[in-house]
């Protein structure tokens, strides 16, 4: 009995011990495959991760092609905006500078004014080489004499330029310009003139030559005009005046009855000139004229 038993507990025990073997091997094998599951999830998830990196980087890539896109058609609207806006800016420039320059005039007038406060009467100190023994009284017969004598109107115009020998350029332009805007026409033509002769190489000399067209315009003598503005274009190719003289030469033949030629004239303003205000208004002027049979 005892020996049975004895082989009994031993064959218990080694069923048990190898029970415990097999249990170890198992688990020591499902470690393994835990590892080395652990190993291919560490690499599928580099992978993914640098697959997440390069999408990225292609999604930055092209939200930065987007925003450039964007910003060039952006660009390209505003270059055609500021295309279109050329003329009128173009033309507000030319005002600021007109009215710039008109002030410099009165401003320089009034310096002058003021140095010859202590002498203000101009005429005198001109009459005095001529006449020595004549007073300033002496003026008013002097004044009348022209009209007895020389009945035309233009000679009677004729007083300001021995004044405007003492005078500056800017002056006697603007002494020209006032007459022109009073509509003393005749008077304007002489002052301007005058400017012309004593200041040829003046940067108002173009603008002073537009003006007298502008003054023969404006008493509808047509002919002379366009003799201003034709001078004007030859003599002064680079002036900020041609698009204008352009313009009013057409206008002075359409007066004339010359369509053709007005037609002629308007057409060369705008291919010569596309971005001046004067181009919109003549490429008007051209289909109505057109449309007239």
């Amino acid at each position: 009995m005892r020996r049975a038993f004895g082989v009994l507990l031993i064959a218990v025990v080694s069923l048990g011990a190898a029970g415990q073997n097999r249990e170890k091997q198992t688990y020591e094998l499902i470690y393994q495959d835990v590892q080395l599951l652990k190993q291919q999830y560490q690499k599928l998830e580099k992978k993914v991760d640098a697959a997440s990196d390069d999408i990225k980087a292609i999604r930055d890539l092209v939200r930065d092609l987007a925003g450039q896109f964007k910003l060039f058609q952006a660009d390209q609207a505003r270059a055609q905006e500021n295309l279109r806006g050329l003329p009128s800016q173009y033309q507000i420039v030319l005002e600021r500078l007109s009215q710039i320059e008109e002030r410099l005039l009165r401003m320089d007038e009034d310096l002058t004014a003021l140095k010859a406060k202590p002498a203000p009467p101009v005429e005198t100190p001109q009459e005095v080489p001529k006449k020595d023994d004549k007073t300033p009284a002496v003026k008013k017969p002097a004044k009348e004499t022209p009209k007895k004598t020389e009945p035309v109107p233009d000679k009677k115009e004729q007083k300001p330029p021995p004044v405007q020998t003492n005078l500056s350029s800017q002056e006697v332009y603007l002494a020209a310009y006032n007459d022109y805007q009073k509509g003393n026409y005749d008077l304007s033509i002489a002052g301007f003139e005058t400017y012309r002769e004593q200041f040829p190489t003046s940067p108002l000399a173009d603008n002073a030559l537009y003006m007298i067209g502008e003054c023969y315009f404006s008493q509808k003598k047509y002919d002379k005009a366009i003799e201003q503005f034709d001078d004007l274009i030859v003599t002064y190719p680079l002036s900020d005046k041609i698009a204008a003289a352009y313009w009013k030469k057409g206008l002075s033949l359409i007066e004339l009855k010359k369509k053709d030629e007005a037609v002629a004239t308007l057409t060369l303003l705008v291919s010569k000139y596309p971005f001046e205000e004067e181009a919109k208004s003549a490429q008007q002027k051209i289909k109505e004229l057109r449309e007239i049979k």
